[in-house]
């Protein structure tokens, strides 16, 4: 077949002339491969407009950069379309690329002079971050528009890159400077300027970039967006970088301009919601470091008077907590730290008459004078003061004012009492060094006098035991001689009243600080990988590398090969697979030979619960902490010294790796730790429910193991949960036994309510209930059967058939059996340490109810009003001293929140009446317990009397239960018990009835 293919013949022919065939395909224009030259900003936003290639792209923003004042200038249509054409068409298509061309700075900032840093320094200005900003929002209105559409993927990625972009724009070092300076200095006019720099301050501090960027994260899920751009959506994180940027900007800020602006960037941001972190990283940053100004941190925080009253408050509490929080009443002697405090506020007041009167009325106010923090800190304040004869002296005349005020000492929480007195004895003692004179006239006028008899005749112990400390401390420092003052008490003579005397004596000086800004060291960046990124980020399970052991790397020996063909080893029994636990892993490379050991010292456990990445670590702290922190708990001091970390860590725990029984776990080494220090640790989570930013959760765990320490601390057994010996009041009345014993077989029947691991995930709900039922059940346990109505509506019935059986049966009721009163030296503990703090810091939120959760959320309400009463419960008895001061507190605290209750719901009203019912069966002991409530609260009688009344008739009862049904049977209960002690004293209140409307 191949002759086929031969040619026959070759002809080779000329090439002619002929004219091209015309081609009818459009060919667009030729893209530059050189870096076009820019001369103006036409040629910018024209190239930027025409999809230029990358070398256009860099050449144009070197043009930007090297000459911002055409972006930045007068605004003009040029400079609004370059931002519009960066933002819409080359963000989205060149960031990836321009990335990949850049490198990272040791911050995790983009390194300057790189090809990313090219863009981010083009927008850098209000202009292009108030467009960036804008671009996410616009993404997140099309999102909503296209939820449920798949192909809403191409969003999700469009705003990882914005998100990306605005917080690397943010992430730059002196960013919020650059931006201001690069914005508002170019503007020729001074409105101009004013206008931009306050639309910077009200995009940054506004929340308007937190709440696009956390909306635009619950969008694409947090997990997916990269470790340094998950702080703009993080509201805490956010105020981090805010306060770090600020304090950048004030160190550098050279003009009046500049810190009138760092000052409204302030007050704006105070407004975000997290003002103890930002003030408190100012301080840190501005005030404390080595190399800072302090002078800077006066300019921007103390330009009006509203900022410096929040400031100056924040800073007063910082200061106590972080270095006076070890002083004591009992360390008189002159103290260098309270030298250097005081050193700081008097450098912060200098002689300013509006600053000296804040001071004033904080050593005064009803909630000031740092309540729960040491006495260091009003120590500091008073030697401060003391530099000024007039502040001094005003403090003391209004603190003796208050103090002998009658409806102060009937109302104010006693701890609070307790902190004002300490004031008024360390302002007496300034003022009899400075004006003898004055203290002389102030001991003998007539309103001294009266208030110390206003105090001699209060009816609780504490108030006059107060009294009569100030008459002897202030006649000392006054009379001579016989004419002391003396009243020969033995309540007088303890080490705590010596103490609190011996105040008058202590002198404090103002010194340097120095070493306290040595002490402190410089917050790094937040937005690095921080507590965001582990709360959200999942563990990775990775096969631990196992260490070479030290036999491994010895010469091996020479090994002879036998015949083993023979079966002499048949007797030889082999292990059974999986004996080995170590070996239970099939895979060996799984097999993990070095096991972490259990922590044997609390800083030890406090390194592994640090060590939040370590999944063992963190699984062996928290099953170690209960039984390390009970068995150190009376060994040394290691609780003691590291109980406030323990406590933070402990509080802020997060359940990162999801392990079993985390929140019972938890709980118990709060329990643990509340026990191990009740003096000084139920007033820290008393303080740090109030105050601390933490969940909802967080302070539901707060509230339950205060409940539940309270419980242990007065000496109930709790089984396997109590590991220790236990206090020595071991022994309270029996009805206050069973209502603990009921409340344990109600929390955990299956194991017979003994190991706190079975108490559901609110114990303190389960308590109130037990308490409510033994309430209860001598109205209600032998009511009409149920067919005809609910039992709530037939228990005043019930109360009259059983008062008539009662007569009926020889003419007088049996009497009751009386409980022997046990000394009950828990109950002490508890009134000071777990009861006043509680009621001191819920009177001081009330006053601000506004701000404060535990006042606001209907649920923590509630469960803050069951503690309450779980704490009282706890410490009643027939020898329980501090009850008439707990009554009197509970009671006026119980007719303050009357509004706040009705208006958070059922729930609250409960928790209420719970407290209620704790209160009458404290005094319900057969000992003139209810003759005592009726003797010095009669008027507070008749008007919760009348209000439960009102309450019992809005509230409709069902006969299928339900929490209406036992609000409502419980105001029934408190109606009842409330009627019988008003008709057994009728003839003892018919004064307190006759003036009562």
């Amino acid at each position: 077949m191949d002759e086929f293919l031969t040619p026959v013949s070759t002809t080779y022919l000329k090439a002619k002339d002929e004219v091209e065939p015309l081609v009818l395909e459009r060919k667009g224009p030729k893209k530059p491969h050189t870096a076009a030259v820019i001369t103006s900003l036409d040629e910018a936003v024209e190239i930027l407009k025409n999809q230029p290639d990358y070398d256009c792209l860099l050449s144009t923003l070197h043009f930007l950069c090297d000459n911002p004042d055409t972006i930045t200038g007068k605004p003009s249509p040029q400079t609004a379309a370059v931002i519009h054409f960066l933002v819409t068409e080359i963000t989205p298509n060149y960031w990836t690329l321009l990335l990949e061309s850049s490198t990272a700075s040791s911050d995790g900032s983009i390194a300057e002079n790189s090809d990313a840093d090219l863009l981010l320094r083009s927008l850098s200005n209000v202009t292009g971050l108030n467009a960036a900003v804008a671009h996410i929002n616009s993404l997140l209105v099309e999102s909503r528009h296209r939820r449920n559409d798949v192909t809403s993927q191409d969003i999700h990625l469009h705003l990882q890159i914005f998100l990306h972009v605005t917080a690397s724009l943010l992430r730059r070092p002196g960013s919020i400077r650059q931006i201001w300076a690069a914005s508002v200095q170019p503007l020729p006019d001074a409105a101009l300027r004013k206008m931009q720099s306050q639309t910077l301050i009200s995009l940054l501090a506004s929340s308007r970039v937190l709440s696009v960027a956390s909306e635009a994260s619950a969008v694409i899920g947090l997990d997916k967006l990269n470790a340094t751009t998950r702080f703009i959506a993080d509201g805490a994180e956010y105020v981090k970088w805010i306060a770090i940027s600020l304090a950048s900007w004030a160190n550098a800020a050279s003009t009046e301009v500049e810190i009138r602006s760092c000052h409204d960037l302030l007050q704006k941001a105070m407004s975000l919601g997290y003002q103890n972190v930002l003030v408190t990283l100012l301080i840190d940053e501005l005030l404390l470091r080595s190399d800072s100004d302090p002078a800077a941190f006066m300019q921007v925080c103390f330009q009006q008077p509203t900022t410096f009253k929040k400031v100056m408050q924040i800073l007063l509490d910082y200061l106590a907590q972080k270095f006076l929080k070890s002083i004591s009443i009992e360390d008189g002697s002159d103290n260098k730290t309270v030298s250097s405090v005081a050193g700081i506020i008097n450098m912060l007041i200098k002689h300013d008459p509006a600053r000296l009167s804040f001071l004033v009325s904080w050593c005064t106010a009803s909630s000031g004078a740092g309540l729960g923090d040491s006495i260091g800190i009003r120590r500091a304040v008073l030697a401060s003061l003391a530099t000024e004869k007039d502040a001094i002296t005003s403090v003391l005349e209004k603190s003796l004012n208050q103090f002998g005020d009658q409806l102060y000492i009937k109302h104010a929480p006693i701890l609070q009492q307790e902190v004002h007195t300490q004031v008024l004895l360390l302002s007496a003692g300034y003022v009899s060094r400075l004006s003898p004179l004055r203290l002389t006239m102030l001991v003998k006028s007539g309103a001294y006098m009266s208030s110390i008899s206003n105090r001699i005749a209060s009816t609780q112990e504490r108030a006059r035991i107060l009294g009569m400390i100030v008459g002897e401390s202030l006649s000392t420092l006054v009379d001579k001689g016989k004419n002391k003052l003396d009243f020969h008490m033995d309540e007088m003579e303890t080490e705590e009243i010596e103490s609190l005397k011996s105040l008058t004596n202590v002198s404090d000086s103002i010194g340097p600080f120095d070493d306290l800004r040595e002490a402190s060291q410089s917050v790094a960046h937040v937005a690095s990988p921080t507590t965001l990124q582990k709360r959200t980020a999942k563990p990775k399970k990775m096969k631990p590398v196992p260490k070479t052991s030290a036999a491994a790397k010895l010469p091996k020996a020479i090994i002879e090969e036998l015949d083993s063909s023979d079966d002499g080893d048949d007797d030889l029994a082999p292990y059974a697979k999986g004996s080995d636990p170590e070996d239970s892993e099939d895979d060996a490379e799984l097999v993990q030979r070095n096991k972490v050991k259990p922590p044997v010292y609390i800083r030890d456990l406090i390194t592994y619960f640090r060590d939040a990445d370590n999944y063992d670590k963190q699984k062996l702290a928290l099953h170690s902490a209960p039984t390390l922190v009970r068995r150190k708990a009376n060994y040394g001091t290691e609780v003691k010294d590291h109980a406030d970390e323990l406590a933070g860590i402990l509080v802020g725990l997060q359940d990162k790796f999801e392990l079993e029984g985390f929140a019972e776990t938890q709980l118990e080494g709060m329990v643990a730790l509340i026990v191990a220090q009740p003096q000084s640790m139920a007033p820290w989570f008393a303080r740090t429910f109030f105050e601390g930013d933490y969940s909802l959760s967080q302070r539901t765990a707060i509230l339950i193991s205060i409940g539940l320490a309270a419980r242990e601390v007065a000496g109930f057994d709790t089984g396997t949960f109590t590991t220790s010996a236990g206090f020595p009041s071991k022994q309270l009345p029996e009805k206050i036994q069973q209502l603990y014993l009921d409340a344990d077989q109600a929390q955990a029947p299956e194991s017979g309510g003994r190991h706190l691991k079975a108490l559901p995930s609110n114990a303190i709900e389960s308590m109130s209930r037990a308490l409510t039922a033994d309430f209860l059940a001598p109205l209600a346990a032998t009511a009409a059967d149920a067919a005809t109505g609910p039992d709530v509506l037939k228990l005043q019935s019930f109360t009259a058939r059983h008062t008539t059986r009662k007569t009926t049966s020889g003419g007088s009721a049996r009497p009751r059996v009386r409980v022997r009163a046990v000394p009950n030296t828990a109950a002490a503990v508890l009134a000071h340490a777990f009861f006043a703090p509680l009621t001191a810091h819920f009177q001081a939120a009330l006053a601000r109810r506004r701000h404060s959760v535990a006042v606001r959320n209907p649920a923590l309400l509630a469960l803050y009003l069951q503690t309450i009463g779980i704490v009282v419960a706890a410490a009643a008895g027939p020898a329980t001293l501090a009850l008439p001061q707990m009554t009197a507190e509970l009671w006026d605290l119980l007719l303050g929140v009357r509004v706040p209750v009705l208006e958070a719901g059922l729930g609250a009203l409960r928790g209420w009446l719970v407290a209620l019912a704790a209160l009458l069966q404290a005094h319900d002991d057969g000992v003139g317990g209810m003759r005592r409530l009726c003797e010095e609260h009669g008027r507070a009688l008749f008007e919760t009397r009348e209000w439960v009344g009102g309450v019992f008739e809005r509230i409709r009862g069902d006969d299928t239960g339900g929490e209406e049904n036992d609000v409502k049977m419980l105001a029934a209960g408190v109606l009842i018990k409330l009627g019988e002690a008003v008709d057994k004293y009728q003839a003892l209140l018919m004064g307190d009835m006759a003036s009562f409307s």
